[in-house]
């Protein structure tokens, strides 16, 4: 069980009935009324309370149509196309492979109006603690501090995703309120200035209370990933500051290691693990909306679900993009446990088959290769598995989500100590990183400076069988582009995708499967919803849209 999964969920509708008044002593009773004089609130309460600010970040990210997914299948790595059962859903994954999406899409409109609901439950907290409400007497600033950060790493979202957003830090606003528009430079400078004045007031401690939570660790890696995109949200790189951020953590002592192996990072009960700094608790059976953690369901075909015993049937959707796919050495243990692949067997070893669409009959064994972005049958392309997925395990995993891990904080480093001339110092902490994934054969693990400055060794082009549509292009003239590929094989499935590219050039301006080159710059940021313009007439809707 993980414990913190069942606290986020009982607190996020706790903290709704305080918002009505006051609050009492959390206790195992059902409370209508309450009392703030009769609250005298203890360390475990604070935590509590506090936690009711952290459930948003769950379906921020792993919502149906949510960030993950926008993150992901708008970039090189993964696709959702057609399925002979479905998988077309009015062409929204097509837009998000395409590049075509509209300011009526549901991640346009569900990522806007999820981290916005992350925000207002940081605001209402912190709303009750400075007005009394919440009557803490030890640890108030400690705690404000805290809530204050996790509502920047929401502005971060904001900021990488919309760029020009409103910054809101008010709760008790005046009806009909209309917040102003903040450019995409005032929303990075208040992110940034959020975490450095709070960071000092922050837990140093790494351990099970702070586990799930922004202790001073987790907020200097948020401040390492503002700094390290800071090129791309404000025109002015701030590699320095990002090798400083990162040495904060790297340097603390706070026990944060690289695990002997990838993978133990995505195991069911990973709650334990070392690297992680910041996690999204799960559990099957407390963060229960049905969509809450499923990428199990979306990947796997129909027929798996006697490969692990599933109690439910599993939709065969997502899949790796073949020529990402291409680009591994087949030694690399990223490679070998992190995509489902070959011929697939019951749990009692008995070979399945195919059981719809135009190879119906034939053994059911996955292939890296996928006709185009409208025609993907049972066989075709890997899928997903760096999340471990458990025997008997329900619609909803029980992994926590690694947002954060000590990898992250390296690689951060080495980008930018690549970016600032430093090619040798990067590549010996590449190495550091690839170690774990070439036990059998080291010398495959060893990078060179040299090696990082070269371009990917992608194949960017169209690859679309289905409309006769074949371009080369190749990644060669990526700058630093060897290293985009060190990201692409560690951070999988893992929602980075789209933010690196955009950092590399690559986003607008390669081909991969069936997605054209756009060359438009407008699409590295997603439109400002319709709905919200309409609403808002203080929003300017986004250039291009």
């Amino acid at each position: 069980m993980k414990k913190l999964a069942k606290i986020h969920l009982f607190i996020a509708a706790f903290v709704a009935v305080i918002t009505i008044s006051a609050c009492t002593k959390l206790k195992n009773t059902p409370y209508t009324a309450i009392i703030s004089t009769e609250f005298n609130p203890t360390k475990s309460d604070l935590a509590a309370l506090v936690g009711a600010g952290y459930s948003q970040w769950r379906f921020v990210l792993l919502d149906w149509n949510g960030l993950w997914r926008a993150q992901e299948v708008t970039g090189d790595q993964l696709v959702i196309p057609k399925r002979p059962w479905g998988w077309f859903d009015d062409g929204v994954y097509q837009r998000l492979h395409k590049h075509t999406w509209t300011t009526d899409d549901d991640v346009v409109n569900q990522t806007w109006s999820r981290t916005y609901a992350g925000i207002t439950n940081c605001n209402r907290i912190i709303y009750q603690i400075e007005s009394g409400l919440i009557p803490i007497t030890e640890g108030k600033d400690a705690t404000l501090a805290e809530l204050k950060v996790l509502r920047a790493s929401y502005y971060a979202i904001l900021c990488d995703f919309y760029g020009n957003v409103p910054i809101v830090t008010k709760f008790d606003l005046p009806s009909g309120f209309l917040p102003e528009q903040s450019t995409r430079l005032e929303v990075y400078n208040f992110i940034v200035k959020e975490l450095t004045d709070n960071i000092p007031l922050l837990s140093a401690e790494n351990n099970t209370e702070t586990y799930g939570k922004f202790n001073k660790w987790a907020a200097f890696t948020l401040l390492a990933k503002m700094y390290l995109n800071a090129g791309i949200y404000t025109g002015t790189t701030k590699w320095t500051e990002c090798i400083a951020a990162c040495d904060s953590v790297i340097n603390s002592n706070a026990g944060y290691i690289l695990e002997p192996a990838q993978k133990n990072v995505f195991v069911t009960e990973n709650q334990n693990s070392k690297e992680i700094i910041f996690a999204i608790p799960m559990d099957e059976d407390y963060t229960n909306n049905w969509n809450a953690f499923d990428l199990h369901m979306q990947t796997l075909q129909q027929e798996n679900q006697a490969t692990y015993n599933l109690k439910n049937t599993p939709w065969g959707g997502i899949c790796a993009i073949p020529q990402f796919i291409s680009t591994y050495d087949e030694s690399d243990a990223r490679y070998q446990n992190n995509w489902i692949k070959g011929q697939q067997y019951t749990s009692a070893g008995q070979m399945l088959y195919v059981a719809q669409g135009d190879f119906t009959g034939q053994p059911l064994a996955f292939v890296n290769e996928l006709p185009g972005l409208e025609k993907g049958e049972s066989v075709h392309g890997f899928r997903l598995g760096k999340f471990e997925i458990k025997k008997g395990a329900t619609n909803r995993l029980s992994n926590d989500y690694p947002v954060f891990r000590y990898a992250d904080v390296l690689m951060m480093k080495a980008e930018s100590l690549l970016r600032n001339g430093q090619a040798d110092a990067a590549a010996t902490i590449v190495t550091q990183v690839r170690q774990r994934n070439f036990t059998s054969d080291p010398a495959k693990a060893v990078v060179t400076g040299a090696e990082l400055q070269l371009g990917s060794s992608y194949a960017y082009g169209l690859k679309d069988a289905v409309n006769n549509q074949y371009t080369t292009e190749g990644g060669a003239d990526i700058q630093y582009g060897r290293f985009l590929d060190e990201l692409g094989w560690e951070f999988d499935q893992e929602g980075h995708r789209r933010t690196d590219m955009i950092r590399f050039g690559a986003f607008t301006t390669k081909s991969w499967l069936s997605h054209a080159a756009t060359n438009n710059i407008n699409r590295t940021l997603f439109p400002i919803p319709r709905t919200e313009i309409q609403k808002n007439g203080n929003l300017k809707q986004n250039q291009g849209y």
